[in-house]
């Protein structure tokens, strides 16, 4: 090749890599424009519909770690251990981790492609000398005294070689750029994922350990209970005997006992039930808290007003509706990924390296050599298979559009129905402590008519059993009361921390 075609060809490449260059600027396919407006009324409205009258504020900013206002020790350990060990949880940082090094591929395929090459080849000729001693013997028998001269073969050829290859798609089109941001949306979306899957661990934990306190104590009571009544069926068996009472009472009496030990029963089960789920959540076998947390403690502690956020922080804040809305984003940037494949692509080959016979002769610039070669490829016709993929596309888009919109209403209707229990219970549990004060006044006065012998024992014994049965009620509504407190926090959307 003379030197003005090699300049040729090299102003040839030049032009053809800027008008490349101006190309890749191109992003076919739709631009994002953010999630649709879902229910703007009630989404900016200054407070939940709701919400009630008491034992809430909009004063400051719910807490994330809500779960250390109750004032327990025990269940914040226990929320922490399930924070750190729980299997669920460590699936879901799995499944972040994975996202996250797809979209680490996807940025690095549009990077050119560069490998290296080696090869050392030794090759040795036949020896063809005693063939051509035959073919000289068979032609000229007349000379057959005459020594035929012996050729030597070749010695053996030797060939060195080094070199690198380069390949780069040109990204004319965007196809790479789209692709790359579906993909950061995606691991965007598996991060909310696992801040959701926290918020939910939080609120199952708290709910199972209340749940196991609710159940001690309510099986403590309904002990005392049994031990009262049995001691009313011994004296209505004392006053059958003198002929008092008759035995119907006996038979009734004894039914009550005995529906009353019947209860217990369950609640052993429950028990033990609460104690396996919460060994579970933090990551241990079933038993492996029976010596910790058997023993009957005390209900975690209300907080006198729960701060609730307006509707926008909640929305904001929720992980499920971030996660939706990363999916819409994601679902986005794949109709562009598929549009672009309706273009041309370019791809950039190059090649340089040296051979020779010697290894010491590679690095001599006569034994060089270099390729760049731009190469086209376009699918003209494949009958409607990118169409079709494009339209598959946007279904998705759309489907994601209104996932996120059910995803909205769902997280309003899960706050509002929230805080309307939350209320309703608050005004129950003040029932049911007004009934057991009541309870308890009644008791009292029947110990003094009973002490002053104005009444019977078995008058005193049954006013107990109302008493121990209106503390068993107001122990049910306290845990009640506090699951749907932690129900309030998991539908803000509390109780995760930003995955590193």
């Amino acid at each position: 090749m003379s030197i003005s075609s090699l300049r040729y060809a090299r102003i040839s490449c030049a032009a053809l890599l800027t008008a490349v260059a101006g190309l890749s600027g191109c992003t076919v396919g739709p631009d994002y424009r953010g999630a649709p407006d879902v229910a703007h009324g009630a989404a900016q409205a200054g407070a939940f519909v709701r919400a009630p009258s008491a034992g809430v504020t909009s004063a400051g900013h719910a807490p994330s770690r809500w779960w250390e206002s109750l004032g327990d020790p025990q269940l914040n350990a226990l929320i922490d251990a399930a924070l750190q060990n729980n299997s669920d949880l460590h699936a879901a940082q799995a499944r972040l981790r994975e996202s996250r090094a797809q979209l680490q591929q996807q940025r690095a395929a549009d990077m050119p492609k560069v490998s290296a090459d080696a090869a050392a080849m030794r090759m040795r000729e036949p020896d063809l000398s005693g063939l051509q001693s035959l073919e000289q013997n068979s032609g000229n028998t007349q000379n057959s005294g005459q020594t035929a001269s012996t050729s030597h073969g070749q010695g053996p050829l030797q060939l060195y070689s080094a070199g690198f290859d380069a390949s780069w798609e040109i990204d004319l089109f965007g196809g790479t750029r789209r692709a790359i941001e579906a993909a950061s949306a995606q691991a965007e979306a598996v991060n909310a994922d696992l801040a959701d899957t926290q918020v939910s661990l939080a609120a199952e934990v708290a709910q199972a350990y209340i749940d196991l306190r609710s159940q001690q104590q309510r099986l403590v009571l309904a002990n005392q209970s049994a031990q009262l009544e049995q001691k009313t069926l011994d004296l209505i068996r004392q006053q059958r005997e003198r002929g008092v009472v008759t035995d119907s009472d006996v038979e009734r009496q004894t039914t009550q006992v005995e529906n009353t030990k019947a209860t217990l029963i369950p609640l052993d089960e429950q028990i033990t039930e609460s104690l396996d789920q919460l060994a579970v959540l933090t990551g241990q076998a079933p038993g492996a808290l029976d010596s910790e947390l058997s023993s009957q403690a005390s209900l975690p502690l209300l907080p006198a007003s729960v701060p609730v956020d307006d509707p926008a922080t909640v929305l904001k804040r929720r992980p499920d509706i971030r996660a939706a809305e990363r999916r819409l984003a994601a679902s986005n940037a794949q109709i562009g990924q598929h549009e672009a494949d309706l273009f041309p692509k370019v791809t950039m080959l190059g090649f340089i390296g040296s051979n020779a016979s010697d290894p010491g002769h590679l690095t001599r610039k006569s034994a060089l050599t270099w390729l760049g070669v731009p190469y086209l490829q376009w699918d003209l016709m494949d009958f409607g298979r990118t169409r079709g993929s494009i339209r598959q596309a946007e279904a998705s888009r759309d489907e994601a559009a209104a996932h996120y919109t059910q995803t909205v209403l769902a997280a309003l209707q899960d706050a509002n129905n929230a805080l309307s229990r939350y209320g309703h219970q608050r005004e129950s549990v003040a029932r049911l402590q007004l009934i057991e004060a009541s309870a308890d006044r009644s008791a009292t006065l029947m110990r003094q008519r009973y002490e002053a012998g104005a009444s019977s024992l078995i008058d005193l014994l049954d006013t107990q059993r109302v008493q121990f049965s209106a503390q068993q009620n107001l122990v049910q509504g306290r845990a009640e009361l506090l699951n749907d407190f932690v129900s309030l926090q998991k539908s803000f959307g509390l109780g995760w921390a930003s995955a590193q």
